[in-house]
C-alpha cells in the first residue's frame, strides 16, 4: 500500500468514527430528520448521474409495469434514500439500542414457530436476505439468541473500515466470510452442520443461472442451490423491514418486522431441473418480500445488467505494424 493511499484511508477512517459518534448521541426523530434532509440533497440537487436516478427508474419500471407514473418514481426514490440512510444511523445505533431485554420493543416476528424449529433441526441452514429492510438487524438478531453464522461479505478497500464492521459484525458471535473465495469456508460451515449468511439479488454476470425477478431474467447465483442440495441444507429467505411510521408511535427506538418470508426444503428439488427450479423459488420470495416495504428496497442497484444469450464480446485485434521484408500474418477476425 503505497503512503498515499495510507493516509487517505486513514482519514476516511477519522471521518467515519466521528460521524459514528455524532450519530450514536442522537435522538431517534434528530436521526429521521438527518435522513430526510441528506436524501432532499441527493434528489433535488445533486445530478442524476451521481443520485443514479436513471437506475433506479428503469429497474422500479421493470418491476411494476413501464407505465408507473413519474411521480411514483420519485417518491419511491426520495423514499429508498431517506431509508438507506436512516438504515445508515440504526445500525450504529443498534448496539446501544438493543438487547434481548427490549427485543420485543423493537421487532415484530413474522413466522416466528417455523423459523426457530428450521433453525434448531440439526441440518445446515442457509439464510437469505437481500439489500431489502435493515439487513443487519436480521443477522444481530440471530447472534443474540445464540444462532452464530458465517456472514458472508465483500471485503472493503479501506482495511480500518473493513475491520471496524468485522468487529461489529462479530459482536453477536457470527464469524465474516470473504466474499472472494467463500467456497472454501462455506462448505466447512456446511459439512459441520452449522449456518450461513448471505444475500442472493446481486447480479451473477454472463455465466449466472437466469431466473425471473419481478418478471424480467435476471442472472442469479447458481451456487446457493448447489450448496443446499450437496449439504441438504435448508433455505431460510427473510429479512428485517421498518415498519410505517403509524405503527412506530410509543416506540422507544424504531420497529421492525423481523420476517421469515419462507423456509424451502431442497429434498423437493432432486430432479434434472431442481438448481434452477429452487433458484427460481428463492428468487420469487425475496420478490414477494420486497414487495411489502419496496421503498426500503436498493433499487440502484443493476440487478438486470446480464442479458440472456449475450457473450462478451472480444476487442478487434489491432492491425500489425508496416511489415520492413515479410507480410505479417492477417489478424483473425473477432469473435
Amino acid at each position: 500500500m503505497t503512503r498515499s493511499r495510507q493516509l487517505r484511508y486513514l482519514a476516511e477512517y477519522a471521518a467515519f468514527r466521528a460521524i459514528v459518534l455524532v450519530i450514536q448521541c442522537l435522538p431517534t426523530f434528530a436521526t429521521v430528520v438527518l435522513a430526510r434532509g441528506l436524501a432532499w440533497v441527493i434528489v433535488n440537487l445533486l445530478p442524476r448521474k451521481v443520485s443514479r436516478y436513471d437506475i433506479a427508474r428503469d429497474n422500479l419500471r421493470i418491476a411494476f409495469g413501464e407505465h408507473l407514473p413519474d411521480s411514483e418514481v420519485l417518491r419511491i426514490f426520495t423514499a429508498m434514500w431517506q431509508h438507506l440512510f436512516r438504515m445508515v444511523c440504526e445500525m450504529v445505533q443498534l448496539p446501544r439500542r438493543f438487547e434481548l431485554e427490549t427485543c420485543a420493543e423493537v421487532l415484530d416476528f413474522e413466522n416466528r414457530n417455523a423459523c426457530v424449529r428450521a433453525l434448531c433441526c440439526g441440518r445446515p441452514v442457509i439464510c437469505l436476505g437481500g439489500h431489502f429492510g435493515n439487513w443487519e438487524i436480521s443477522v444481530n438478531t440471530f447472534g443474540k439468541f445464540g444462532f452464530p453464522m458465517g456472514v458472508v461479505a465483500r471485503d472493503l478497500d479501506n482495511p480500518w473500515l473493513h475491520e471496524w464492521f468485522r468487529r461489529y459484525r462479530e459482536s453477536t458471535g457470527h464469524t465474516l466470510i470473504s466474499k472472494a473465495g467463500a467456497g472454501a469456508d462455506v462448505s466447512d460451515i456446511m459439512h459441520r452442520g452449522g449456518m450461513v449468511s448471505m444475500l442472493c439479488d446481486q447480479d451473477a454476470g454472463r455465466t449466472g443461472l437466469f431466473v425471473d425477478f419481478f418478471g424480467r431474467p435476471a442472472s442469479t447465483f447458481k451456487s446457493i442451490a448447489l450448496l443446499a442440495l450437496q449439504y441438504n441444507a435448508l433455505i431460510i429467505v427473510g429479512g428485517a423491514w421498518r415498519l410505517p411510521e403509524s405503527q412506530q408511535k410509543g416506540a422507544r427506538w424504531v420497529r421492525f418486522c423481523l420476517t421469515t418470508q419462507e423456509i424451502i426444503d431442497p429434498a423437493d428439488y432432486q430432479d434434472a431441473q431442481g438448481v434452477e427450479r429452487l433458484t427460481q423459488r428463492f428468487t420469487t420470495a425475496l420478490e414477494d418480500l420486497i414487495r411489502k416495504a419496496p421503498e426500503q428496497y436498493f433499487w440502484v442497484h443493476r440487478r438486470w445488467k446480464s442479458v440472456p444469450g449475450e457473450r462478451k464480446r472480444r476487442r478487434p485485434a489491432k492491425p500489425a505494424s508496416e511489415p520492413t521484408t515479410t507480410p505479417a500474418a492477417e489478424p483473425a477476425p473477432p469473435g
